[in-house]
């Protein structure tokens, strides 16, 4: 016999048992969504030429520092944050101080230095010499013949053909006295980026030229001593810049204002720069990256003076936290975004802590790091492992020798592959993946790749003479960004891919990692009732099993 007391044991059981039934269901629920919107999301595919990049660079001024240890150590540290790129100035004045006579050796030092650690450079390109103009009185006034400024480029892309690939064409034209005691002209200063456009093509077609930044403001007075960047820029189009620049150069100082906050004329901020992809994109630039050539905040004490706050000031809590966030703010809204050249990484010593500009740095002269260097270095932890995705050819996961050159071509995934015809030429890919697929361009006149993953043929693959793994790319068809399969089923956990050429010419244009099975969910214990009558009484049934789950999806 059932007796009452019977009935409500067995109902407060039934009620727990629904409630844990109903708790585990939500665990479970919870734990995929995380699968699908973390960990098992594919990277989204970066199509926009130079954007699937490192996208944290820094201003240097090794130029000025004398003491070879110095600038070493400056350089070391910049690679330990995992900084990607170098913004050096090459002055003209320093290089070329007579007609003809160019003094390399300083230079070619430098450029070694960032090599050695792993970092590109981006050669801004300005000051002219005395030489070149009738007015001295300002060093950055463009040279009265703007083709003496087209020699000059010219003979600063041979020198340094195969070594610098991205040359930035003056510096904020649109303010007294960097276009010198005059007033600001964005017609000629499109006539002066349109001569050294052609003279870079004509040495290397696959050098990019990037336009000269524009310093943020709001000034439109009739004198134009200094120009509001949104009217510059406008007037720059009219005159025809687009013809000659490949990557559009930006100012974004975020001034007292989070990175957040939402763009408006009247107002300098970190987002200022929508505006002018806006302008771009009217003048049909949307296809072409913008990089920051000068990015931050300025931590200056909170008992600075206020008339010489020209940045405005944030705490150094907030500087490390916003220079952070709004990079990752703008990778994950702008798809046109590339390179943020932090300002500034180190001065050597002729900033006064008196003037505002001091704090700005991320390592002091004695090479302190201050919190943005620790905030920027914990942001760049694992930015060289690929993520499932599509990753093109100048990811930060890519590492190649010398050998292997960058070649813009419009047929090529983001215009632009990497190419090899020397026997032995080396390419890595890191990533996380159980898989990994190469993209690149097959025909008749193609070539053969050794593959290995971390050190070993790679499974799968036919073999050559020497045991190693091989993909032939040669077709009796040509074709663009093929998508080779080169390993599925490995480990979970990180892979490194080594492409070595065998013969031929081949183009790489990137890679894929498939979205392969996510780790299975955790075993976790869970119940099914079985709920009827047995007689006049309630019967419950348990049995207790295992839920596992599991997603499988694609790239």
């Amino acid at each position: 016999m059932v007796t009452s007391a019977d009935k409500w044991r067995l109902g407060l059981l039934l009620f727990a048992v629904a409630l844990l039934l109903v708790t585990l269901l939500g665990l479970v629920v919870r734990y995929g969504a995380h699968v699908r919107s973390g960990a098992g999301e594919a990277v989204a595919r970066r199509s926009i030429p130079n954007t699937d990049v490192n996208p944290y660079g820094a201003n240097f001024f090794l130029q000025w520092e004398a003491e070879p240890f110095k600038r070493e150590k400056t350089v070391e540290m910049a690679a330990e944050a995992g900084i990607g790129w170098a913004k050096q100035q090459f002055p003209w004045n320093d290089i070329e101080p007579s007609p003809g006579q160019y003094h390399w050796a300083k230079y070619d030092a430098i450029v070694d230095l960032y090599q050695k650690y792993g970092l590109d450079v981006i050669a801004r390109l300005d000051r002219p010499p005395d030489w070149t103009r009738q007015d001295d009185r300002f060093p950055q006034r463009p040279p009265d013949d703007f083709s003496d400024y087209g020699d000059f480029v010219e003979r600063f892309v041979r020198h340094y053909e195969g070594r610098i690939h991205y040359i930035q064409v003056w510096n904020e034209p649109n303010i007294f006295p960097e276009w010198g005691d005059q007033p600001v002209d964005p017609a000629a200063y499109v006539d002066l980026l349109s001569i050294a456009y052609r003279r870079v093509k004509s040495v290397d077609p696959d050098i990019y030229v990037l336009s000269a930044p524009l310093a943020i403001n709001l000034e439109d007075f009739p004198a134009r001593r200094n120009l509001n960047d949104l009217i510059f820029l406008e007037e720059m189009y009219q005159a025809g810049a687009s013809d000659y620049f490949d990557i559009l150069s930006a100012n974004a100082f975020g001034m007292d204002r989070p990175p957040t906050d939402p763009p408006h004329p009247d107002v300098l901020n970190f987002r200022r720069v929508e505006l002018q992809r806006e302008i771009m994109v009217r003048y049909g630039g949307d296809e072409k990256p913008i990089w920051f050539n000068e990015y931050g905040w300025n931590a200056a004490p909170a008992n600075f003076p206020p008339h010489k706050l020209i940045w405005q000031r944030v705490s150094e809590e907030q500087q490390a936290r916003w220079t952070v966030e709004g990079i990752e703010w703008a990778r994950e809204h702008w798809p046109w975004a590339g390179v943020f050249n932090i300002w500034y990484f180190r001065q050597i010593g002729d900033r006064p802590p008196e003037r505002a500009d001091y704090y700005f740095r991320m390592v002091d002269v004695d090479f302190t790091p201050r919190r943005v260097y620790k905030a920027v270095q914990q942001a760049t932890r694992g930015i060289g492992v690929a993520q499932p995705g599509h990753h093109q050819e100048t990811a930060p996961s890519v590492a190649s020798d010398a050998d292997w050159r960058p070649q813009i071509e419009p047929r090529a995934g983001a215009q632009a592959h990497l190419v090899a015809d020397a026997p032995g030429a080396a390419l890595t890919f890191t990533f996380d993946g159980a898989g990994v697929d190469l993209v690149t361009r097959t025909g008749p006149e193609a070539g053969r790749l050794g593959v290995a993953i971390d050190d070993k043929p790679a499974p799968g693959l036919s073999r050559d003479e020497g045991r190693r793994g091989v993909v032939d790319l040669l077709t009796a068809e040509p074709a663009w960004q093929a998508q080779i399969p080169i390993a599925r089923d490995l480990p979970a956990g990180r892979h490194t891919l080594e492409l070595t050429l065998i013969d031929g010419e081949v183009a790489v244009d990137g890679f894929v990692v498939p979205l392969d099975s996510a780790p299975a969910f955790p075993i976790v214990p869970a119940v099914a009732s079985l709920i009827g009558f047995m007689g006049a009484g309630w019967l419950l049934y348990l049995e207790v099993t295992r839920i596992v789950g599991g997603l499988t999806a694609s790239a």
